[in-house]
């Protein structure tokens, strides 16, 4: 059995699936995705849909797939123009800022869907959890999006608000823990300036970032817990770099 942890996949499908090859994943193998499955990419509701059948696979909740639990279920039938503007101002601000941070490619394949499927795909997001902490060869580890806003070594880590936990960036120049290592996702490791491989997997202060960029076409990339082995799959298309 082996330990894995990827985040970030926006909604590459084919790297995903290529990913899931490359590290041999089986049904003996769990695998935590740390959030951002949704938007930009192309496939967001297909890789959705295959995780919904792995009993094997823990996700973890991601900004993308906070804002996107402000909006879906008023998609949940077929919403217009009309519809939406007479909605009041807080729900047109969400669906506004969830297309302005890459939302098309998620409302078309769930518009694609029928209700029966859109509701399951709802239902499958609002159980995604926080946070996760496990043990793996006698090392601890806590799992999250972004990071621990706010961060204090006392504090328990159902008490950081959500935005702390799927907002807020992971300072990687501090070491959180004296006895933890905090897995993120959320910031692409080539935007972190201690990083001596940008757009790889970044280790240091008992911080690992995964996200190398998949929704930016760059890398996506898995690390194996139990050898620290790190795998990656190359994205086709380059983007411009965002912060969200």
């Amino acid at each position: 059995m082996s330990t894995y942890v990827m985040s970030d996949i926006h909604g590459c499908y084919e790297e995903y699936r290529k990913m899931l090859d490359k590290i041999r994943f089986s049904k003996e193998d769990i695998l935590y995705i740390l959030g951002d499955i949704l938007d930009r990419g192309p496939h967001p509701i297909k890789i959705m849909q295959d995780l919904m059948k792995r009993s094997n696979v823990v996700c973890l909740a991601g900004n993308h797939e906070a804002m996107a639990l402000e909006c879906l279920p008023f998609l949940l039938s077929e919403a217009d123009c009309e519809r939406i503007y007479r909605r009041n101002s807080p729900v047109i601000e969400s669906l506004i800022n969830w297309q302005m941070n890459g939302s098309l490619t998620t409302t078309d394949e769930f518009h694609r869907l029928n209700p029966a499927k859109r509701l399951e795909v709802v239902q499958f997001i609002s159980e995604f959890e926080l946070f996760r902490e496990l043990s793996v060869n006698g090392k601890k580890y806590v799992l999250v999006h972004a990071g621990l806003g706010g961060f204090r070594p006392e504090k328990e880590l159902w008490e950081y608000p959500m935005d702390a936990l799927v907002w807020e960036r992971t300072d990687y120049d501090e070491p959180y823990y004296p006895d933890k290592y905090v897995i993120t996702g959320h910031t692409p490791t080539k935007l972190i300036p201690s990083n001596p491989r940008p757009g790889y997997i970044y280790q240091g202060n008992r911080h690992i970032a995964v996200d190398c960029g998949a929704g930016f076409g760059g890398r996506l990339s898995c690390i194996c817990l139990e050898t620290m082995e790190e795998f990656y799959v190359e994205c086709k298309k380059k983007k411009k770099w965002f912060f969200f």
